[in-house]
């Protein structure tokens, strides 16, 4: 049994919504996706719905548009602080200034995150949207597996197959 999970980062944003070029980067991304998906999942964060709405109707998406609060951490500030105590989005960087929030929001996210692959069915695939460098950790608190930091609009497949997890970058 294979389970795919696209993890996407939303695409440019000034606050909480996206720009002009943000929407048009959905849009190109929205033209180079592989549906079908059984799922259309976000943070719930306004920038994170809108670019998964363009992608859902680009995709021709049927499926409703679903929030999990628990793949947004509820630590931005400490995530904000390690990135400049790091210099860095990099995960393995941002240990080295919070491991412990890297430690425990990775497995919370993580956690979120397979609730996900829970949620889909035998082939399913879900596409995702969040924020960087949450997204990183959900799947190093998954998988075990660091990921070099998404781009805005980027991401990554988590493969699911007999209860082993496989991470493979987008192109």
């Amino acid at each position: 049994m294979v389970k795919t999970v696209e993890l996407r980062r939303h695409t440019d944003n000034d606050g909480d919504r996206l720009t002009d070029e943000g929407v048009a980067a959905a849009e190109e991304i929205g033209r180079r996706l592989s549906p079908p998906y059984d799922a259309f999942v976000s943070t719930g964060a306004a920038r994170a719905v809108q670019t998964l709405d363009i992608w859902r109707s680009a995709a021709g998406g049927r499926a409703p548009l679903e929030q999990s609060d628990g793949l947004r951490s509820r630590h931005e500030d400490r995530w904000r602080a390690a990135y400049k105590a790091a210099d860095s989005g990099d995960l393995r960087a941002m240990q080295g200034a919070d491991p412990d929030l890297v430690r425990d929001d990775s497995a919370t996210l993580g956690a979120a995150l397979q609730e996900v692959f829970d949620r889909l069915p035998e082939e399913g695939r879900a596409l995702v949207v969040g924020h960087s460098p949450t997204n990183e950790a959900a799947v190093l608190g998954l998988t075990g597996q660091y990921v070099d930091p998404l781009d805005k609009g980027g991401g990554v497949l988590v493969i699911q197959v007999e209860g082993n997890y496989r991470v493979e970058p987008l192109r």
